[in-house]
C-alpha cells in the first residue's frame, strides 16, 4: 500500500510539469493585413545567446512562411553592414525583403512552489470503519512536495521593410518547456494562430 503514495505524488508532479505556451498580449497595426502567398521574402532573426538555439528558432519560424522565409544565420554574413542603421535598411530593401520577423528572449524565471498534502474524504468502497480506514486512507492522502516551474518569455515582432515600421508584436510565455526545439515549435504555432485569429495574416 505504501507504494501508492509515491505513485500519486509522481503523477501529480508530472502533470504540473507539462509544457505549455500561451500568448499573453499582442498588437497589430489597424487595417494591416498580410497575405503569405503574395510575399517575396521575409527575414527571420532570432536573438539568443546560443547559436544552436538561434538556428532552431529561425528554422521553426521559417517553416510557417511557405518558402518565403530566410534565416538570418544564412543571410547576415560578415559583409553585412551591422554598424550603420541606414545601410542595414537599404541593404534589406535592395535585396527584396518585404518584412522582418524578430524573436527575442526577454525573461527566464524559475519559481519553487510548495504543494501541501491533500486528502480525498470519501473513498468509493467501504465495509466497516476499521477495514474502510485501513484499506483506503493510504490511497487518498499524499505528503506535501515542492515543484520547480520554469517560465520563458519571448517577444515576437513583425516589421514592414517598405513602410519601415513595426506592424505586429506579441508576447508569449512558455511554462516548463521540454527543450528549446519544442518550445520554439509551440511559440511559432501560438504566434501564427494569433495572427490568423486577428486577421493579420492569411495563407492566400
Amino acid at each position: 500500500m505504501n507504494k501508492i503514495i509515491p505513485l500519486v505524488m509522481l503523477l501529480v508532479a508530472l502533470n504540473s510539469c507539462i509544457s505549455s505556451t500561451e500568448i499573453t498580449s499582442s498588437w497589430h497595426m489597424p487595417g494591416k493585413h498580410i497575405v503569405i502567398a503574395e510575399l517575396n521574402k521575409v527575414l527571420v532573426v532570432a536573438m539568443f545567446k546560443s547559436e544552436i538555439n538561434t538556428h532552431l528558432t529561425e528554422d521553426q519560424m521559417v517553416s510557417y512562411l511557405g518558402g518565403k522565409g530566410v534565416e538570418s544565420y544564412k543571410y547576415l554574413n560578415a559583409r553585412f553592414p551591422r554598424n550603420n542603421v541606414e545601410a542595414i535598411r537599404d541593404r534589406i530593401r535592395d535585396d527584396g525583403f518585404d518584412g522582418v520577423i524578430t524573436l527575442r528572449l526577454i525573461d527566464a524565471e524559475k519559481e519553487r512552489v510548495y504543494n501541501p498534502s491533500n486528502f480525498e474524504l470519501y473513498p468509493p468502497y467501504y465495509s466497516n470503519f476499521s477495514g474502510y480506514y485501513y484499506r483506503n486512507f493510504p490511497y487518498y492522502s499524499t505528503q506535501g512536495y515542492y515543484t520547480d516551474t520554469k517560465i520563458f518569455t519571448i517577444e515576437t515582432n513583425v516589421f514592414s521593410v517598405k513602410e519601415d515600421k513595426i506592424i505586429w508584436t506579441g508576447i508569449t510565455k512558455t511554462t516548463n518547456p521540454e527543450g528549446v526545439e519544442k518550445m520554439m515549435k509551440e511559440t511559432a504555432h501560438s504566434v501564427y494562430r494569433r495572427m490568423l485569429k486577428d486577421g493579420f495574416v492569411s495563407k492566400k
